[in-house]
């Protein structure tokens, strides 16, 4: 996991997922999980299906697979804090107190604002096998296939929030390309919406 740091000008201190992993020269012992998960399996077969021109079916047939996607991951990550890493053993939250997220942890996903960059989502994949254990795959441009689908991390540290990484500078851009091996112009492919240059 390559992450992004924050560079806007504001009184608090400007935030990277690294911050919610310990170093490894810290003696402290962590971890960061990584999940991928789909319900949209036989979507597109039960769309042919559907009467002809009833678009608003399929749209809402996309629609409740994509719900239960994040559902899905939403289950596992409580799973994750109840039980597999049980840092939250007792943990009994609500409808709303899951929406204002009460919980402990975060599971960002690449290419929403805490981690940009689509691209990280081949390492999710590789290690998880997620073609060979699950059929879900990516296509050239980082999509995930079957749609109804979500990858990302789990980060258990008891500080770590949901943030914007926001517009990057020049400086970081190219870092960010060294720290990941790939040339800054791959780089600000990748990341062309949050270039501030």
């Amino acid at each position: 996991m390559v992450c992004l740091r924050q560079q806007a000008d504001k009184p608090s201190a400007n935030l990277s997922l690294a911050d919610y992993i310990a170093p490894v020269d810290s003696g402290v012992r962590d971890w960061a999980g990584l999940f991928a998960v789909t319900t949209g399996h036989g979507i597109e077969e039960a769309q042919k299906n559907l009467p002809e021109n009833d678009d608003y079916s399929g749209i809402l047939l996309q629609a409740l697979a994509d719900r239960l996607a994040e559902a899905l991951a939403e289950a596992l990550h409580a799973r994750v804090r109840r039980e597999l890493w049980g840092y939250a053993p007792d943990e009994k939250l609500g409808s709303q107190q899951l929406v204002k997220e009460e919980y402990r942890g975060i599971r960002p996903a690449p290419g929403y604002p805490a981690c940009p960059d689509h691209s990280e989502k081949e390492k999710i994949f590789k290690l998880l096998d997620a073609p060979g254990n699950i059929g879900l795959k990516l296509t050239e441009s980082f999509a995930m296939y079957p749609a109804a689908a979500v990858s990302g991390y789990y980060i258990g540290h008891p500080d770590s929030k949901y943030f914007v990484v926001g517009k990057l500078g020049r400086d970081q851009v190219s870092d960010y390309a060294a720290r990941k091996g790939i040339s800054t112009e791959q780089a600000e492919k990748f990341l062309r919406p949050n270039l501030d240059y």
